[in-house]
């Protein structure tokens, strides 16, 4: 399946981001021909690598993409925040999430080359009623692919429709275009502003953190396995539509922090439990559709996920990256 990816034009937006780096070095090794995109700058040594377009791709006319004229498209670039956003975020939503996403599917529909879309979608668009609770359920809710959907929030809103214009495209401009909406769940990476990162670094400089809705129960996956997952999605010619891209293993915020208590001695000290402020959640990826597409599963748990955080931040405080 390698061969799919080697050799070909391939576009990653936010490719700056957690899950871009991780994506550019398997790409690379794959022997890909990339050129990334974001509104930031990516490490020097990349520079050799890739092809690198800092701008953001709100701003049209997009004709370093045009010209570029890519095969395969995994689309990264979003915001977000936590799951009950807040109204600074409007705005921004509607820039990076909204707009961008659409500005960038107006230039696919006009690519010739264009084999494959890969977008980074999300769990949020599941309808938040078969998943969040009053009480802690006995067991976490394991998401499917067709459950009923309900954006749970403005963001989970523009992946939605995002998803649909994409459909849209292969419906009236490209109906042999391959679409995979990937609906990944929670991530956490080297240097993002997920909630374990935030843990790591307040542990290592003994700032104090406030702990809510322990009994929550997420899917957390890394980002590493994130990037592996979306790539292994597009090498598999029979992948297509809606797939969940998750770890498939519930974990608690509980047991996230018994985690770092282990790593840092002085962590519980830290901490301020304020209870539970608002309604359970107990989500999981149903993983069944992810297994039969590309025969494989995420393999990086929590335990060796945050010991590479702490390495990773470590290495970052003393100036070795």
């Amino acid at each position: 399946m390698d061969d799919v990816v080697k050799g070909k034009r391939i576009l990653v937006t936010g490719s700056a981001g957690v899950i871009g780096l991780e994506m550019l070095d398997r790409l690379m090794d794959r022997g890909g021909i990339v050129l990334s995109s974001d509104r930031y700058p990516i490490p020097a040594r990349y520079n050799k690598l890739v092809t690198h377009l800092q701008r953001d791709l709100t701003a049209a006319p997009l004709y370093e993409l045009y010209d570029f004229r890519p095969q395969i498209i995994f689309h990264l670039a979003a915001a977000f925040e936590r799951s009950q956003e807040s109204p600074a975020f409007w705005r921004v939503n509607w820039h990076d999430n909204a707009l961008l996403s659409h500005n960038l599917i107006d230039l696919a529909k006009d690519l010739p080359a264009l084999e494959t879309f890969v977008f980074a979608s999300s769990y949020l668009i599941y309808n938040p009623l078969l998943y969040t609770y009053d009480v802690p359920p006995n067991r976490p809710r394991f998401l499917k692919e067709d459950d009923p959907v309900s954006p749970r929030n403005i963001t989970g809103a523009c992946k939605y429709y995002t998803e649909h214009e994409l459909q849209f495209v292969q419906d009236h401009y490209n109906p042999a275009l391959r679409i995979i909406n990937a609906r990944i769940y929670r991530v956490y990476g080297h240097g993002s502003m997920d909630i374990i990162s935030r843990w790591v670094r307040a542990a290592m400089t003994d700032q104090p953190v406030e702990l809510y809705n322990k009994e929550n129960c997420f899917d957390y996956i890394f980002a590493g396995d994130v990037a592996e997952g979306l790539i292994r999605l597009a090498e598999n010619t029979q992948a297509k539509g809606v797939v969940n891209l998750g770890s498939g293993i519930p974990r608690s915020v509980q047991s996230i922090s018994d985690i770092l208590g282990i790593h840092f001695p002085e962590w519980p000290s830290l901490i301020k439990d304020l209870g539970t402020t608002e309604r359970v959640e107990c989500s999981c990826a149903d993983l069944t559709k992810l297994k039969q597409t590309t025969n494989w599963v995420p393999t990086i748990d929590p335990e060796q996920g945050i010991q590479a955080i702490i390495q990773f931040e470590s290495s970052l405080s003393q100036g070795e990256i």
